[in-house]
């Protein structure tokens, strides 16, 4: 028996409707805020550019994205910034600080202050007999000094950088952090530590002043900064941070706007060059980004975009050339450059771990949208 027209009918629109429901869903059109987000010649598709940016700031599970400047080749692709922050709004650098240090001492070798594969000059570590002594500069910079320094402790207050930065060490953190004996040959492997970034801040005001004033140690540094990096950057909102004994709190604590940020990481991609006025050395810079002996995803206080052959890694060796590198903060603070694309990426916020790693795959979405030269 042939089944009633009515009935045939709404068997055919029920099967329609059941293959329609099986292909992929539709994606909410574009908000005018995420398209006006990108610039008129961005350098990408912009409507796929326009939604990879607007998922960092809207989709579930990857924590709040507070800020975002893209550029590419110089020019500025893509801007945004949450409700109650915009591009004057300085945002906490956490351990992207670590980069600028390493720039700060790399200016003080070039000026003949500092040597490189000499030993750190830590008065303390000088005392004869001390194992401490041959750790060099570039043991601190590359994460590898083999000092007794626990960046994450359980219960926390047993984490080195806690004690240092909030606990008895925060009035003098280069006097705590260069006490802690040994625990590895110098040299021999890879920790990284907050504790380290300071001594490097400590040895750069030592270079800079022979006084032991806070006041005067302060403000050598940061007019040597000023002088040297942000004021010829026009990186104007940077304020740094300083312990009671005038030591930079240069693993941690500097601030400015994202777009400051963006600057710096500019900076970097043309090797130290700013307006064909050479800031940092090239040979620096690519000493910065060229992989410690015992870490092949760290350089010079600095994150390379370089596979270790483990499943975790700060960045996205899978996604984006390896000759990408990336300053790196607390809770998802990123300045990602990508030289082979012609490209800086600043994203600020506030992820935890699981949300970070969610993030750094949509993060990679936008960079994918920009070929390799």
């Amino acid at each position: 028996m042939r089944p009633a027209p009515l009935i045939a009918l709404a068997l055919a629109t029920s099967s329609l409707a059941s293959c329609g429901s099986s292909g992929p869903a539709q994606e909410p059109p574009l908000s005018e805020e995420a398209l006006a987000a990108v610039s008129k010649q961005p350098g990408a598709p912009t409507r796929p550019l326009a939604r990879a940016a607007d998922d960092l700031f809207t989709r579930e599970g990857l924590g709040e994205t507070r800020a975002l400047v893209v550029y590419h080749g110089g020019t500025l692709a893509v801007e945004r910034y949450a409700p109650g922050y915009d591009a004057d709004t300085r945002f906490v650098s956490w351990s992207m600080a670590k980069t600028v240090t390493a720039i700060m001492i790399g200016m003080l070798v070039a000026d003949g202050q500092l040597r490189l594969d000499a030993p750190a000059p830590v008065p303390r570590w000088q005392r004869t007999g001390d194992p401490r002594a041959e750790i060099t500069l570039r043991h601190l910079l590359q994460m590898r000094a083999g000092l007794e320094h626990t960046e994450a402790g359980d219960p926390p207050y047993d984490s080195s950088e806690v004690r240092m930065l909030f606990l008895d060490g925060r009035d003098d953190m280069a006097d705590y952090a260069t006490a802690q004996p040994l625990e590895a040959e110098p040299g021999e492997r890879f920790e990284y530590s907050s504790n380290t970034t300071v001594i490097l801040a400590d040895i750069a005001a030592r270079a800079l002043t022979g006084s032991s004033d806070p006041d005067i140690r302060r403000q050598a540094v940061t007019d040597y900064l000023a002088a040297r990096l942000f004021e010829p950057l026009g990186m104007t909102s940077v304020v740094p941070e300083f312990d009671r004994a005038g030591t930079l709190i240069g693993g941690s604590l500097i601030h400015a706007t994202a777009r400051d940020w963006a600057k710096l990481g500019e900076l970097l991609r043309n090797k130290g060059s700013y307006r064909g006025e050479q800031l940092v050395p090239r040979a620096w810079v690519e000493e910065m980004v060229t992989p410690s002996p015992k870490s092949p995803h760290y350089g010079l206080q600095t994150w390379l975009n370089r596979p270790t052959g483990e499943d975790q890694h700060p960045l996205i060796p899978a996604r984006a050339p390896e000759s990408a590198f990336s300053m790196i903060g607390h809770m998802g603070q990123y300045v990602f450059v990508s030289p082979a694309q012609k490209l800086t990426v600043v994203r600020l916020g506030h992820s935890d771990a699981p949300e970070r790693r969610a993030m750094l795959q949509q993060l990679a979405d936008l960079i994918e949208l920009y070929p390799a030269s």
